[in-house]
């Protein structure tokens, strides 16, 4: 008798999972059906500022309040071009620096059918490091200039939102594997987080800063509230070419 009420605990258990998954299914499709896209969400900012772990708690906050939600880190170092990008920060081989800027563009680049695939298909993607982090890195190179960095990412998928995790470079070099890969050195991070500034003044780009010194739960509950916002607002939204209307204007 107890081994039959266990199977029939066991199969209620699992029809209460296949109706949590029709429920999830039903929610993007109904997204798909209406025509609201998902949002682009990019975190940006230094080398251990707590990106890869906010994006993370996102996509998982995301999830759980039924909002199809998938993470994309750059580089992806999955694909060919990746795989160079991985042996370079490791320093295992070398690049020329203009070739480096345009590898980690090119990843970009390759991502982008199956961004806006899923971004259609009512998928908000959460974005760790995007173009911003390519021009704040490369610029940052004796002998490059934002405007050279900034060309080869125009008009790839422009982000929803933007969020600056703001961190010192004295608070960044304390925190753990600080200085494991090529661009981990106290003088270079300074001046990645000056060209971080000089982004953030683009007004074309909705930019918010956050507070990276604070605990993790506070920057995740700061986080996922300006992400909801962002979703809601995107849904009717086309989405956008980034710094375009940089290159009209100069044009």
């Amino acid at each position: 008798m107890s081994a039959e009420l266990g199977g029939v605990g066991h199969v209620g258990s699992m029809c209460q999972w296949c109706h949590i998954r029709q429920l999830l299914v039903s929610v993007q499709a109904a997204a798909v059906m209406a025509g609201k896209r998902g949002a682009l969400i990019v975190l940006e900012g230094m080398d251990r500022a707590g990106k890869t772990t906010q994006c993370k708690k996102l996509v998982q906050a995301l999830q759980q309040s039924n909002r199809p939600a998938d993470l994309i880190t750059f580089p992806d170092r999955t694909t060919p071009i990746g795989q160079q990008i991985s042996a370079y920060l490791k320093s295992d081989t070398d690049f020329e620096d203009h070739a480096v800027h345009l590898l980690f563009s090119a990843n970009r680049w390759e991502m982008v059918p199956l961004m806006k695939r899923k971004l259609e298909q009512g998928v908000t993607l959460v974005v760790d490091r995007y173009a911003f982090s390519g021009v704040a890195f490369s610029s940052a190179k004796q002998g490059f200039s934002m405007d050279w960095c900034r060309n080869p990412e125009v008009g790839l998928p422009k982000p929803d939102l933007v969020l600056y995790l703001q961190l010192s470079p004295a608070e960044a070099a304390l925190r753990g594997q600080f200085g494991d890969e090529r661009y981990e050195t106290s003088a270079f991070q300074k001046a990645v987080k000056q060209n971080f500034e000089q982004l953030l003044k683009d007004s074309s780009v909705n930019w918010q800063v956050i507070d990276a010194s604070q605990s993790v739960e506070d920057v995740h509950k700061d986080i996922t509230d300006r992400s909801h916002k962002a979703i809601i607002r995107a849904q009717s939204l086309p989405l956008g070419e980034l710094w375009k209307e940089n290159l009209n204007q100069s044009g």
